[in-house]
């Protein structure tokens, strides 16, 4: 019941960009005038509430805000990127689910979601930029579907490979990575060109804040990640298409 219908699993591209839309627009703070919701951003409400409370000076909280907004974004673009060199980006892309071959590379061998687990940690990065009640909005609407994505493509999964998935399953965590590799690497070589190429507005956003987040300008950043967004469309162009399947993505 908890899973994603395929509707959603087809769309989930336009869904995630719709969830990010409503996040930074936050509609509501209009609609719901009694709560006194704010449109700044999350930073500015952060870093002053921080310096009020003497935890550190404001400056010293944006700078401190900010590198943990990197943490975030990097890992989230290095776990997608690293994740697509194995998977194939013309899969990740795809509107429908593959099954062609049990996949246990990479960091498949740590998480069963690597992608799925990076939008959720540029999600928290990408935070820091939207209002308070929009970043709460993203970050759980977007971990809830995350679940509702991974919880679909299982049973199609076991369906197809059986006992060899449920046993990689049942050793492998389905979001939080393990330290150490879980299961034996299957030697499968990565295709670092076309995943760089197919996660590029993740590295692209990444690269944004780490250039210009030291302006603490907000607009400048919303229209840095808008042109990764363009750039990222562009690109997908370019991806070839699904040869093989996989059983993560």
């Amino acid at each position: 019941m908890f899973k994603a219908s395929p509707f959603e699993y087809r769309f989930r591209f336009l869904i995630h960009v719709l969830i990010f839309t409503l996040a930074f627009w936050v509609p509501w703070v209009d609609w719901i005038a009694g709560l006194d919701l704010t449109r700044k951003t999350t930073w500015l409400v952060a870093s002053s509430w921080l310096s009020l409370h003497g935890w550190l000076g404001f400056q010293a909280a944006t700078i401190v805000l900010l590198v943990i907004a990197l943490v975030f974004t990097g890992l989230g673009a290095w776990l997608r990127t690293w994740g697509a060199a194995y998977v194939g980006s013309g899969v990740v892309a795809s509107r429908s689910m593959h099954g062609a071959a049990l996949l246990a590379d990479g960091p498949y061998r740590r998480t069963r979601n690597p992608l799925y687990l990076g939008t959720l940690l540029h999600t928290v990065g990408l935070a820091l930029l939207m209002p308070p009640s929009g970043a709460v909005f993203a970050i759980v609407l977007i971990w809830v579907f995350q679940i509702r994505l991974a919880l679909a493509e299982e049973p199609f999964l076991a369906a197809q490979f059986g006992q060899p998935y449920l046993a990689y399953a049942a050793a492998v965590p389905r979001f939080l990575p393990s330290p150490t590799p879980c299961v034996p690497a299957a030697g499968e070589a990565p295709h670092w060109g076309q995943a760089v190429l197919g996660e590029l507005y993740f590295i692209a956003a990444f690269l944004v804040l780490a250039a210009l987040g030291w302006n603490f300008n907000g607009q400048w950043l919303r229209q840095g990640f808008l042109i990764s967004l363009g750039a990222w469309l562009i690109a997908r162009a370019f991806l070839p298409k699904p040869k093989t399947a996989t059983a993560a993505a």
